[in-house]
């Protein structure tokens, strides 16, 4: 067992979970093999407090660092900000060319809110759109954060939530008001959001423009008039997807434009800060509420996203992952053809996943993980591209993942047996209370 294990052991009497995020936990890889912890990260390499090396061919940080990890330009600015200063009594003028600069990139946009995580900015851009349209009712499609508005979609059915991203999620602690407030629907399901919309007084819809699919038939356009004909704010959730195809939202692909949208992970590349984008006739409903938080005004966020913007706007990053994205979706499909594997791969080329469409898939996918650590890779069943994952590196990752791909051939074949492959529990696959 490596300090990293022994460390996280430790960390589940201290800490509720074990970490803050969920999507960390070494039960969602390898439990109790997951190295846990980091010593130092660079481009698309990650240290184990043990030393160990391996290439992240993994969630990237949580798709937080499309430049790679340790940016030169980014961490300088960081830096200089350090020596500087980070806080004072004053207000930081980089919040202010932070908010021009994103006013230049959604030129539909007049008006900016910052915040340092996706659920804040989520809970912000509701609480505007709720006060903006003066109705409390919010239809949702897509993964919106952990707050009390987002949950209580399951008070109206356990759930309501599963097709969202996650599965099992609790509503303990959420009050059971707040039931029948929020409304999930089906992507692409357009008749479903005319059915709520009829059905309730709808005065937000909230949803991701795109995660696993591509709309069909116009459904981005056909939402966009529902809401327009309604006096419903149409809010896009960008946190995850924003500056991946291009260099703003995924939704200027498809031609339809906001009233609200929420940018976060790929903004600071690494450093904490997201944004709430706004028509001024929606933005400005702020004034009537409180959102309001001291660690918002630090500075060490707008800088890093001006230096991270200036960076991507250089290099056009956002083309350079999807490429590499694109070459690794079509190697786990050749993969899984050449060995007579049944596997389903989706999600935008640089935010892309597979699954194994068998009995066993968990089991599969957990011995992916072991095995590819023990090569030097941090993998499971997703990548999230940077600009850093070279083609020797997607070369390498690729000629250690056909050999495991054979072994889950010959399980399948019966010529093997996973149970027997696998040194330890199989991976978690959605939300679990941990002993």
């Amino acid at each position: 067992m490596g300090k990293g294990q022994k460390l996280y052991i430790k960390a589940k009497t201290l800490i509720p979970g074990g970490t803050m995020l969920l999507s960390k936990r070494p039960e969602m890889f390898l439990p109790e093999k997951w190295p846990s912890y980091f010593s130092k990260a660079k481009g698309c390499k990650v240290w184990d407090l043990d030393g160990n090396e391996f290439i992240d061919m993994c969630i990237m940080g949580i798709g937080t660092n499309s430049l790679g990890y340790g940016n030169n330009e980014v961490d300088s600015a960081v830096s200089d900000v350090v020596r500087k200063g980070n806080m004072s009594t004053l207000n930081c003028p980089e919040e202010v060319y932070l908010a021009e600069k994103l006013i230049e990139i959604n030129p539909w946009a007049d008006m900016v809110r910052f915040a340092r995580t996706g659920g804040e900015a989520n809970a912000i851009a509701i609480r505007i759109a709720r006060a903006a349209s003066e109705k409390d009712q919010v239809a949702i499609c897509g993964y919106h954060g952990w707050h009390d508005w987002y949950l209580s979609a399951n008070h109206n059915n356990q759930d309501n939530l599963s097709n969202h991203l996650l599965e099992g999620l609790d509503t303990v602690g959420v009050p059971k008001n707040l039931k029948n407030s929020v409304f999930p629907f089906t992507y692409n399901n357009y008749e479903e959001l005319v059915s709520i919309v009829e059905k309730n007084n709808i005065g937000v819809i909230k949803m991701e423009v795109t995660r696993n699919y591509d709309p069909e038939n116009n459904f981005l356009q056909k939402v966009r008039a529902l809401a327009d004909k309604n006096n419903i704010v149409l809010i896009f959730d960008e946190c995850s997807s924003g500056f991946r195809e291009t260099f703003g939202g995924i939704f200027k692909k498809f031609g339809v434009e906001p009233d609200m949208a929420m940018f976060g992970k790929t903004l600071g590349n690494g450093y904490a800060i997201t944004a709430v984008v706004g028509k001024r006739s929606v933005m400005e409903a702020a004034q009537k509420t409180f959102i309001s938080s001291t660690f918002w005004t630090e500075r060490i966020g707008p800088s890093a996203a001006l230096a991270t913007l200036n960076v991507m706007e250089k290099e056009k990053s956002w083309k350079t992952i999807t490429e590499i994205g694109l070459k690794v979706k079509d190697g786990w499909s050749k993969l899984a053809k050449n060995n007579k594997l049944d596997i389903t791969v989706q999600g935008i080329s640089a935010m892309s996943s597979y699954s194994f469409n068998y009995e066993n898939a968990v089991e599969y996918k957990t011995l992916v993980t072991q095995e590819m650590l023990k090569k030097g890779f941090l993998a499971s069943t997703n990548f999230f591209a940077c600009t850093k994952h070279s083609d020797e590196y997607l070369e390498s990752y690729f000629d250690s993942l056909n050999e495991i791909y054979n072994v889950i051939r010959k399980c399948e074949n019966d010529e093997l047996n996973i149970d027997n492959l696998l040194e330890g529990p199989k991976s978690h696959s959605g939300f679990t209370r941990l002993n």
